[in-house]
């Protein structure tokens, strides 16, 4: 199975980001984090069609990279046709949540700088409106994703996808210990 281009989404709290770190450094792959392209200063999405060139330019055809993020709508086509992996963190709602609150406590207390110079603030999270508000956010995700990553799986454009779907961090730690010693078996072969 080729490893070479992945895609990581699952709704806040799933592990995207921390997986693909890990998978970037294993791999030797270049890490792009969504999140990282569209958020500007100030909280401020980047308008679609930068979104979309910038992503053009971060992932390419031939590239070796691992990208993570849930910006589904707007680049799918770009990413997902791109890829040779999805994987899909579909892990409970219930354990999403308690990881985006532990989260987010602790970058407030920290006041740790995200993108573009952006903090995440106790305000954000005290609306009810679900683009500011990550808790909601999650939960409509959660929904959505079960609603339509299996449907648009099926689709012709993305039926090359080898689609890993881990439904718990368990699952996800057990392919990643088997990848670990694939690699340690290709490098004894090697030796």
């Amino acid at each position: 199975m080729a490893l070479e281009r992945i895609v990581i989404v699952g709704k806040s709290g799933a592990g995207k980001t921390t997986l693909a770190t890990q998978l970037a450094d294993r791999l030797n792959l270049t890490n792009v984090e969504l999140d990282g392209i569209s958020w500007q200063a100030n909280w401020v999405n980047l308008p679609k069609h930068e979104m979309r060139e910038r992503v053009d330019e971060a992932l390419p055809v031939a590239g070796h990279w691992v990208a993570d993020g849930n910006y589904v709508r707007s680049v799918r086509d770009i990413v997902w046709v791109r890829a040779d992996t999805l994987i899909w963190l579909d892990y409970s709602l219930r354990v999403a949540l308690l990881r985006v609150l532990r989260r987010t406590t602790a970058r407030i207390v920290r006041r740790k700088k995200l993108w573009n110079g952006n903090r995440e603030t106790l305000r954000h999270y005290l609306s009810f409106d679900p683009s500011q508000n990550l808790f909601l956010s999650t939960i409509r995700m959660h929904k959505r994703h079960r609603n339509d990553f299996p449907a648009l799986f099926e689709q012709p454009e993305y039926s090359h996808l080898n689609v890993l779907w881990f439904r718990t961090s368990k699952e996800t730690e057990q392919w990643l210990r088997g990848l670990q010693n694939t690699k340690e078996l290709g490098k004894k072969i090697v030796e």
